[in-house]
């Protein structure tokens, strides 16, 4: 018996993590993100430090283990817990806004296309609208 292969929402790969390209990618996404926030985000950057790598790097350790990849995030500091670690920032649709603009061109950056990018539109969308907390 031959087996069908099955087409995952995000497409051919077992993991988005694996469809995106693996490691490297992943941390392209986020250096492009965060490249957006230092340009063109100013209600974002005034809630990170001056020296944003430290927030760079907690968010590829995230997307790592979120897209399916190495759980790096949670090997090094437990459970995301991001509602409680999010709750000293007041955020509203504009800062969940500013998000996901900066999220979309960075994706439009690396080439996020088809339905992979379909896929993290709507996962970004629905996980940064559940952050809000004003």
């Amino acid at each position: 018996m031959t087996s069908i292969p099955t087409r995952q929402p995000w497409g051919e790969a077992a993991t988005p993590y694996l469809e995106l390209g693996g490691d490297d990618r992943v941390r392209d996404l986020v250096e492009h993100f965060y490249d957006r926030v230092d340009d063109s985000a100013p209600t974002l950057r005034a809630m990170l430090p001056k020296n944003d790598s430290v927030s760079r790097q907690k968010l590829y350790e995230f997307l790592s283990g979120w897209m399916g990849g190495p759980p790096l995030y949670m090997e090094k500091r437990g459970h995301p817990r991001l509602r409680m670690r999010h709750f000293p920032f007041e955020i509203g649709l504009p800062e969940v806004e500013e998000w996901l603009r900066c999220m979309h061109e960075a994706m439009d950056e690396v080439e996020v296309t088809g339905r992979l990018r379909t896929y993290l539109d709507e996962q970004f969308h629905r996980s940064a609208h559940w952050m809000r907390n004003r």
